[in-house]
């Protein structure tokens, strides 16, 4: 087959790598120069995807990848074309669908006769066939369902592992009829080697992804309001869920002072205002939005206020080891702490501090460590999993945000340990000796 892949990003490059090394013929397609540039040297542009660097190597060594800034002359040599490009949210938490219909612009432009198009990008309901479509149509002169297949499949892939999960994950698709959703089955069980899973439409595969996204947030905000009652009780939340989850019906995820990412935060917004109303999945982004206030109350109880204080975040990634900050904990955390009266620092080992900078954060160097009063560890990089607390002048209080830490490590260092539903005790610097000691 010959690929189109719109968007090379962190699913469109890996799919298309993964794509290319099975034989297929892929034009990738981006707006952005360097992004093109890069992967026309055989070069990965997204970092720290396992095996990704050494699959778009091969793929454009082989002649089986190129990446071009010309969409619509892609798509026109193209059998298949897969649009895979961002969709934000505005402020009024709506789906921002502008990059998403310029890219369905530029297919249409080029689009050919007996072509399939899907959109992989997660989309509000009905989307795909309401909106999308009648672009397409609109520039193509073509009809949908008649003259090209058009369908729906939704990403379902984890940062870090994209090209691993595009080979296992069952690959959900929907199109706008019964040989949309045929075709595009076909196509990602020979692009991919994976299964397909084909449901009634594409409105189905869009709401399934909006189910799935929405479920992982619900249960998400489960866990920390268990947490916050757990803390008001003097229970250690984490080993009730443990205990809880050991029966087979119950899989409570874990509590935590936010959820980050491009996913999660965003896509239930377009089932809340999409075919809401939807009070459960609105609470709970409520809910997990609102534990970086409950972080800031725990240090400004740990610290007698925190006007005058000063904090490190640790970790502008929405979390460990990967290189994205997309709606990442650590802006709220930032805002809470700042409204308290805090100063804020930020570090992070994967972002230099003209990156962090330009986030409006005010970055911090641990060589030396800077003198502060608390940590909050936000995303559990590996490095920060061991880290030596002892060695801020002046800390005296650790949140652990993601319940990864060694309590004792930490108070062992003489510093207090603190983390969102478990038993947080004094400072140990502040505990009175024994009777009889020195």
């Amino acid at each position: 087959m010959k690929l189109a892949v719109v968007g090379l990003g962190k699913v469109g490059t890996p799919l298309a790598a993964r794509a290319a090394s099975r034989g297929h013929t892929v034009t990738g397609c981006d707006v952005n120069p360097d992004v093109v540039a890069a992967v026309n040297r055989g070069e990965s542009p997204i970092q720290g995807e396992e095996g990704l660097d050494e699959a778009v190597r091969a793929a454009v060594r082989d002649g089986n990848l190129e990446a071009t800034s010309d969409t619509t002359a892609a798509v026109r040599g193209a059998d298949v074309i897969v649009v895979i490009v961002p969709v934000l949210l505005t402020p009024e938490n709506q789906a921002d669908l502008s990059m998403m219909e310029a890219a369905a612009e530029a297919v249409a432009a080029g689009l050919q006769k007996g072509s399939l198009v899907i959109f992989e990008t997660t989309l509000p309901v009905g989307t795909t066939r309401n909106r999308l479509g009648p672009i397409l149509e609109r520039g193509s002169g073509l009809k949908a369902g008649a003259d090209f297949a058009l369908a729906f499949s939704p990403e379902r892939v984890f940062s870090g592992r994209v090209l691993r999960d595009l080979s296992t994950y069952p690959k959900i698709v929907g199109g706008i009829d019964a040989a949309s959703t045929e075709r595009a089955a076909r196509f990602y069980e020979e692009a991919l080697g994976a299964p397909a899973m084909a449901v009634c439409d594409a409105e189905t595969a869009e709401f399934s992804k909006l189910a799935e996204l929405t479920y992982r947030d619900v249960n998400i905000a489960l866990a920390n309001e268990m947490a916050l009652c757990a803390q008001r009780g003097g229970v250690d939340v984490l080993q009730a869920i443990a205990a809880a989850n050991s029966q087979p019906f119950s899989h409570i995820h874990e509590p935590g002072v936010g959820v980050g990412g491009h996913c999660v935060p965003v896509n239930p917004w377009f089932l809340i205002n999409g075919l809401g109303p939807a009070p459960m999945a609105r609470l709970a982004r409520e809910t997990n939005d609102g534990m970086a206030r409950e972080a800031a109350r725990l240090l400004g109880e740990a610290l007698d206020g925190l006007p005058g204080r000063t904090i490190l975040i640790l970790g502008l990634a929405y979390r460990g080891n990967v290189k994205e900050p997309y709606h990442s904990a650590a802006f709220l955390l930032n805002d809470a702490l700042r409204e308290a009266g805090a100063r804020v620092l930020v570090h992070d080992p994967l972002f230099s501090h003209q990156e962090i900078s330009a986030r409006g954060l005010e970055p911090a160097s641990l060589e030396p460590p800077p003198r502060l009063d608390a940590i909050i560890l936000q995303a559990d990089h590996d490095e920060y999993r061991s880290m030596d607390f002892g060695a801020f002048p002046g800390c005296r209080a650790v949140l652990d945000g993601r319940n990864v830490l060694s309590r004792e490590d930490v108070e062992a260092a003489g510093v207090r340990y603190l983390a969102i539903g478990r038993a947080n005790g004094p400072n140990p610097r502040k505990r009175k000796s024994p009777a009889g000691g020195s």
